[in-house]
């Protein structure tokens, strides 16, 4: 109920009323918070990059620096060379470092885990910040 400055004085009157009041303002809200919209594209950077090429290296047992994996290259067959049990051992190690909920059955997991590049770009985009 607006005083006589016109601002709500909500300490001034009945509860009910000032929730009345703020219903619209909450569905507003809600409505604007639930929608379902895709996290930005964040670019990931050489940082982040290096250390997931170096959790990769840890988690496989690899022979390479995480200077010498291509951030370019595909990480299956004839670029880094993993399999599907190698993948799944990296999204393991990544959802427990980053707390990210990474999902066996998205179609996106081969575009997410075609590159470095691209699973940092991921990661970038999903962790919170």
């Amino acid at each position: 109920m607006p005083d006589q400055t016109g601002n709500a004085c909500y300490q001034h009157c009945d509860p009910l009323q000032a929730f009345d009041q703020l219903q619209p303002l909450a569905h507003y809200m809600s409505i604007n918070t639930m929608q379902d919209t895709p996290n930005p594209s964040v670019p990931s950077t050489p940082d982040l990059q290096r250390e997931v090429a170096q959790l990769m290296i840890d988690c496989l047992n690899l022979d390479v620096t995480a200077d010498q994996i291509n951030a370019d290259a595909p990480l299956y067959g004839d670029g880094l060379g993993l399999d599907s049990i190698d993948v799944l051992e990296v999204a393991l190690v990544i959802s427990k470092r980053y707390g990210l909920q990474m999902r066996e059955d998205s179609a996106d997991n081969q575009h997410i885990f075609s590159s470095l590049r691209s699973l940092c770009d991921y990661i970038a985009a999903q962790r919170p910040h």
